[in-house]
């Protein structure tokens, strides 16, 4: 009898343009991964609000690092599976510069909708409510495809942002996306057992998610305050599942902020 396929998490430390070199060929199933947006540069600064607190319109100053597309197309074919998808989550200031840089390397490049059914409202009301993001959806022939029914393969999701106990509060993540629309995503793109890659993990959403649905994960994050958040999150989501005699245990080298970790049980 074939032995049981293990699942492992696997969490690092580092700038994932570093990172991304020392992962295998061809031995990612999906990569889902939400970059900065680069939007921090347009902010006026916080939001006045009329009898309440302030609007905290920070970002972060991670956000005001340029991400150049291009600097990722090379590393994430090579490290995708012939029969892999690509999720990148971004925002209007950068889809032109991902389609330039991806379009000509896949077959299909689309884009895919999440529209928040609760955005912060427009207590002004002088424009429209920032309630959609886009996600560039890329793959080749033959892609593994998890087609559900034609009314709900739509490339728009409706669901909330992060709200309660889902979202994270020390640190808190602005751009923390929701893991019913993580969910949802990894269903359609990727099988249970698979590898799923986050090269800009945050506090670690997509590990949970793909935890949930019975996937490897691998994630990188740079900021040390998030890589920590993550390690928390995935052991209270493994406590919560009671997961643990699931997924190999997570050595000591594996959460060490300090080094890259190993990718030899792969």
């Amino acid at each position: 009898m074939a032995a049981e396929k293990k699942h492992f998490i696997r969490l690092i430390n580092d700038d994932c343009r570093t990172y991304l070199r020392q992962i295998p060929d061809q031995s990612i199933d999906l990569i889902l991964t939400d970059p900065p947006y680069n939007i921090a540069q347009y902010s006026t600064g916080n939001i006045p609000l009329p009898g309440r607190s302030a609007v905290n319109n920070d970002l972060g100053s991670w956000d005001l690092n340029d991400i150049n597309p291009q600097d990722f197309v090379a590393d994430f074919k090579r490290v995708l599976k012939p029969d892999g998808n690509i999720f990148i989550f971004t925002s209007y200031n950068l889809l032109g510069k991902w389609h330039a840089a991806f379009d000509p390397e896949f077959d299909t490049f689309q884009y895919f909708i999440w529209h928040k059914t609760n955005p912060m409202p427009k207590i002004y009301k002088n424009g429209f409510l920032n309630s959609c993001e886009m996600i560039v959806c890329l793959w080749n022939k033959g892609h593994k495809w998890n087609f559900s029914t034609q009314r709900e393969m739509h490339n728009f999701f409706e669901c909330p942002i992060c709200m309660g106990q889902e979202r994270w509060k020390a640190p808190k993540h602005p751009a923390q996306k929701p893991l019913k629309l993580l969910r949802h995503l990894i269903t359609i793109a990727s099988n249970e057992n698979d590898v799923i890659l986050d090269p800009f993990m945050g506090v670690g959403s997509t590990g949970v998610a793909a935890l949930q649905l019975q996937r490897s994960f691998i994630g990188c994050e740079i900021e040390p305050d998030f890589y920590v958040a993550t390690q928390q999150r995935i052991h209270q989501a493994l406590a919560q599942q009671d997961s643990q005699q699931a997924y190999q245990k997570m050595d000591q080298q594996q959460f060490s902020a300090a080094g890259p970790g190993t990718f030899s049980n792969l």
